[in-house]
């Protein structure tokens, strides 16, 4: 049996449903494919339902928390407010595709599980996203910049403390993934990135025992 093209699914899905269907193609997570879906789809839905990449997180949907933040062509954004359409000829990255194609965690997400940056990970894909585009434009942050690099994500169970320390430890993993000195600028925020609590430990960042 024939395959239907792509106008003739979206005549037949108007006809059976009463609403407006578009078919969208871009790259997720390097991968170039095409989807069909109502035109009112934000890119959350998409993501999450059409495609089945579950690691995009939901929260207040009204781009305050900052848990559906994804990548829009390398720059973070709020999926939960932008319709899907609008994602034609451009390329998303997810959590997901942070993993590079052996498995190896990228920086963020080696730094988050290296300083206990998550408890109940709801929030975390979005500090992670949100952390990998700020590390890949500022590889080598000081504390403040580190602290106002998340200060669009909301999390209600860390306190912070070991997420700022995640982005120290991630902007370290990547100068020395690159060959670099692992100690960046030679000040006490980076100094305190390499402190064994940093680096991870039993002890989570700020716990008993913690210098931080």
């Amino acid at each position: 049996m024939p395959t239907k093209n792509i106008e003739d699914q979206l005549a037949e899905l108007q006809s059976e449903t009463g609403e407006q269907h578009v078919a969208v193609t871009f790259t997720l997570n390097e991968v170039t494919q095409t989807v069909v879906l109502p035109s009112r789809t934000l890119v959350s839905d998409a993501i999450r339902h059409h495609l089945r990449k579950t690691g995009t997180h939901v929260g207040c949907e009204h781009g305050v928390c900052g848990a559906c933040t994804v990548l829009l062509d390398g720059k973070p954004i709020r999926s939960c407010l932008m319709l899907a359409a609008s994602l034609e000829g451009r390329s998303v990255t997810t959590v997901e595709g942070l993993v590079e194609p052996d498995g190896t965690l990228h920086p963020v997400q080696q730094a988050f599980k290296d300083c206990h940056g998550l408890q109940c990970g709801f929030c975390t894909p979005g500090f992670v996203t949100t952390i990998a585009a700020f590390i890949k434009e500022n590889p080598n942050p000081t504390r403040a910049e580190a602290t106002e690099a998340i200060a669009g994500n909301l999390c209600r169970c860390t306190g912070y403390q070991n997420i700022k320390a995640s982005v120290l430890r991630a902007a370290e993993i990547t100068r020395e993934r690159a060959g670099e000195s692992p100690l960046g600028q030679d000040d006490e925020s980076s100094r305190a990135s390499l402190d064994a609590k940093v680096r991870g430990t039993t002890n989570p960042v700020g716990g008993r025992g913690s210098k931080l």
